[in-house]
């Protein structure tokens, strides 16, 4: 095996064991202790990365969708699902290796739009799209045309029968998040 398929494995294996076996001791094993977090939303370190995931759903699971190496570096596109949310986590990870154990991380994560949502028409992650489970207006209406007295000026736009989307702001969907 090439470094780079090493390197896919051992990063495979160390987001399986964190993740969906929740074998938190056998996970500190892949992370080293001065673990380098450039995500905004996990402490620093491997104590860091252990307290998020023991902060989070016993149902979370991470779904392995692909995986790329290139020399120290993986990439990993998958999702999260079973987080407590409505809409699972589509997830793009970069972790670079050193000296068997996963050194560093960048990572985005993105709500999982439906195929009724996403512009493509295409699912995020997989051959299916996700039930849509997030909150709706009564009737399955937009919130704008359920109540005249919305108006969505120059800075709104209506993209789907229950969503609005603002200039500047995020996609407010459902009357719960008015």
């Amino acid at each position: 095996m090439t470094a780079p398929e090493q390197n896919k494995t051992l990063a495979l294996n160390a987001f399986d064991t964190l993740f969906n076996k929740r074998d938190h001791a056998a996970a500190g094993d892949s992370w080293p202790e001065r673990y380098v977090q450039h995500g905004a939303h996990i402490a620093p370190g491997r104590a860091g990365l252990l307290d998020l995931i023991r902060s989070l759903s016993d149902t979370l699971r991470y779904e392995q969708e692909l995986v790329l190496a290139e020399g120290d570096h993986v990439m990993l596109y998958g999702r999260f699902a079973g987080t407590g949310s409505p809409a699972a986590s589509v997830a793009a990870d970069v972790v670079r290796i050193e000296n068997g154990k996963l050194a560093e991380h960048w990572g985005v994560l993105q709500d999982e739009a439906t195929c009724a949502e996403s512009l493509s028409g295409l699912p995020m992650s997989g051959d299916r799209s996700p039930p849509d489970l997030r909150p709706v207006t009564p009737h399955g209406r937009s919130p704008a045309a359920s109540n005249a007295a919305i108006s969505l000026g120059t800075s709104g736009r209506q993209i789907a029968d229950d969503r609005l989307e603002f200039t500047g702001s995020r996609t407010w969907r459902g009357i719960s998040d008015w």
